[in-house]
């Protein structure tokens, strides 16, 4: 990553792309390591396509988790007008396949934000599971994925913005290095706790929520629009 044969950025605001934080596990050792999240979406009636899945690269409980989004989008979008949105989601640099869902608040945040078309702040990571209900739920191996992100923070030079969104039932768990305690006591890191995706919006796009959930109703109303108009051209040929 300090090399720049791993892509991830520490700094700066870019659409349809986020900081997940996930576990390495060589045996006996672990490690937390951040990795770029991107999404795309377009118009169209395929939903959410989870590039991993589609090649088989990723485990039931993380394909359980994409199709958790595609419930949150339907609740809190869908009420009063079809979906007609496809998507697609990938884990960047990813060859070794994944599973879990501590990625799910990750998607959401990144998909969210290409349909909003709202950049995401580059100088936080996110770990935690999500419901339907968009309530973050916790997940497991916080301090590794805090500590990963925090020394990648720390080598390129910290700017003051950069930290870590974790759900706050694993503020309990926390037991982080001195090291750590001390720069997140002098604001050089930071450690936010979560309780739903409302709070993952504020922190990460600096928007009010409901302004962003506006922003994300009005592109899905244009998407639904553009169908129809596509679809009544159609047919008059």
């Amino acid at each position: 990553i300090i090399k720049g044969d791993i892509l991830v950025d520490t700094d700066g605001e870019i659409i349809g792309q986020v900081n997940g934080l996930s576990v390495i596990n060589l045996g006996d050792y672990a490690f937390g390591q951040p990795s770029r999240i991107t999404a795309r979406t377009f118009l169209g009636e395929k939903g959410i396509i989870n590039i991993e899945r589609e090649v088989e690269m990723s485990g039931s409980i993380h394909d359980k988790g994409v199709l958790i989004l595609s419930g949150y989008l339907g609740g809190k979008y869908a009420i009063d007008k079809p979906l007609t949105l496809s998507g697609s989601i990938c884990f960047e640099q990813n060859y070794g396949g994944i599973d879990g869902d501590s990625a799910t608040c990750a998607e959401l945040i990144t998909l969210l934000s290409a349909i909003a078309d709202v950049p995401i702040k580059q100088s936080l990571a996110i770990t935690g599971s999500l419901n339907q209900r968009g309530e973050v739920q916790p997940i497991g191996g916080v301090n590794q994925k805090i500590e990963g992100f925090y020394k990648i923070c720390k080598q390129r030079g910290f700017t003051g913005e950069q930290g870590a969104i974790i759900p706050h039932q694993n503020v309990k768990n926390l037991m982080l290095p001195q090291e750590i305690i001390q720069d997140v006591k002098e604001n050089n890191f930071h450690i936010y706790a979560v309780k739903t995706i409302d709070d993952v919006i504020e922190l990460m796009t600096g928007m009010k929520a409901e302004d962003f959930h506006k922003k994300v109703d009005e592109s899905l109303e244009k998407f639904a629009r553009t169908a129809e108009e596509f679809s009544t051209l159609k047919s008059d040929k």
